[in-house]
């Protein structure tokens, strides 16, 4: 089954708020308390989007950059990759571990950017109340999308604590988490093409996103 309109858009706005899309943006501290990391973080992104007009319009290379610059700092997308690959990352190589988490990284930003154009001026993200282990090394910080056209929106961040500070690495977005939806699927393609066909299929915009 395919996934709802409205699981499009927030996913894509839960992407877009893991990291600033504007060139001026204040670098977030990754060692403040988790909560008040993911405010800062979504809080900075969400005005950014409201008044970026390409990136609302779907601009994939607009988008693209912006990730790169903005997004991946506050993010261990690797490890992203590498859980929704499972016991198949260890018979990658680093060449192909690296091309598959940047055919991963592409596929997302191409499935979802269309869903930039649902942030309007009346969006916004309300961070809820911390209630795990605030000095353990992997949390979960809870947030609601609030968007003038569609639903409110559950968003979960999954985050591991580094030397350098809170990193986030999994998205659940009402239930359905980023890493276990890829999973089957990377699975299924691996067994029938290898690692290098999973990449190809990526790049070649044939991976189906599904509903598990």
């Amino acid at each position: 089954m395919l996934l709802a309109k409205h699981y499009f858009s927030a996913f894509l706005m839960a992407f877009a708020l893991l990291g600033s899309f504007h060139a001026h943006a204040q670098k977030v501290d990754r060692k403040q308390p988790p909560a008040e990391f993911i405010d800062a973080v979504a809080t900075q992104a969400l005005e950014a989007v409201k008044n970026d007009a390409a990136a609302q319009n779907g601009d994939r290379a607009a988008i693209n950059v912006l990730v790169d610059q903005y997004v991946l700092p506050y993010v261990n997308f690797e490890k992203t990759t590498r859980l929704a690959t499972g016991r198949h990352w260890r018979q990658a190589s680093a060449a192909q571990r690296d091309a598959l988490v940047e055919a991963f990284k592409n596929t997302l930003v191409r499935t979802y950017s269309g869903a930039l154009a649902n942030v309007d001026k009346l969006s916004s993200i309300q961070v809820g109340p911390f209630r795990g282990d605030p000095n353990a090394d992997d949390v979960v910080v809870r947030t609601t999308i609030i968007q003038n056209n569609g639903p409110a929106v559950g968003v979960d961040y999954r985050m591991e604590q580094t030397p350098d500070g809170w990193l986030i690495y999994d998205l659940n977005v009402e239930g359905i988490w980023l890493i276990q939806n890829y999973r089957n699927q990377f699975s299924e393609v691996i067994t029938r093409q290898g690692i290098d066909g999973l990449i190809d299929s990526l790049n070649k915009q044939s991976m189906p996103v599904q509903n598990p």
